[in-house]
């Protein structure tokens, strides 16, 4: 009996504590991924993908136990120049029809400095999937949306670093940068605690 009790109160612990982690959905229209290259080595170009979607599991009071998912479209990269755009798009850049989504996926949440979070987690870029670490930053505690919804909106913005090449995007070299920094800046929601 004392082992039956005991099983019992380890399953309502555990499903005290799974409850307890949040589902927030990425808000697309208040969400983006951002780029930045260097172009000949004497300047940046900045660019972003549009379509981001995505979920985030998170209880604000064991954030280490967050759990992310993201999905970007490939297609859907904007760079304020078409013929550009279309050439990111092609077979020597993103090869966007053969691959066409980016996707995140979190293995380990860690405490960082001044309150940010280190999100470690598997990139998949070009059908090449590499281990990066984000840096959380700016995360903003929920608030009831003030649009007078049934709902939840957090933010929180997020910053990596990876070389192209180790996704095997080397299209033409020397004149595109090998580093290329991301920021990501999303809005996420979910209903509101009844």
């Amino acid at each position: 009996m004392p082992r039956t009790l005991f099983a019992l109160a380890v399953a309502l612990i555990l499903t005290l504590s799974a409850s307890a982690q949040d589902t927030w959905q990425l808000d697309p229209p208040h969400s983006s991924a951002q780029f930045s290259v260097r172009h000949l080595g004497v300047s940046t170009v900045r660019g972003a993908f549009t379509k981001v979607s995505g979920t985030v599991q998170y209880d604000p009071a064991s954030p280490g136990k967050a759990s992310i998912q993201a999905s970007i479209e490939t297609a859907s990269v904007d760079t304020r120049v078409e013929m550009r755009d279309n050439d990111l798009r092609s077979p020597r850049f993103l090869d966007a029809q053969k691959y066409p989504t980016i996707t995140f996926a979190s293995k380990k949440v860690e405490p960082g400095v001044a309150g940010q979070l280190k999100v470690t987690g598997d990139l998949t870029i070009h059908g090449v999937t590499k281990e990066v670490v984000l840096d959380v930053d700016g995360l903003a505690p929920p608030i009831k949306d003030p649009m007078g919804k049934d709902r939840m909106r957090m933010g929180a913005s997020a910053t990596t670093k990876i070389n192209r090449n180790d996704f095997g995007v080397s299209g033409l070299p020397g004149l595109v940068g090998d580093d290329i920094t991301i920021t990501l800046d999303v809005e996420m929601v979910k209903p509101a605690t009844k």
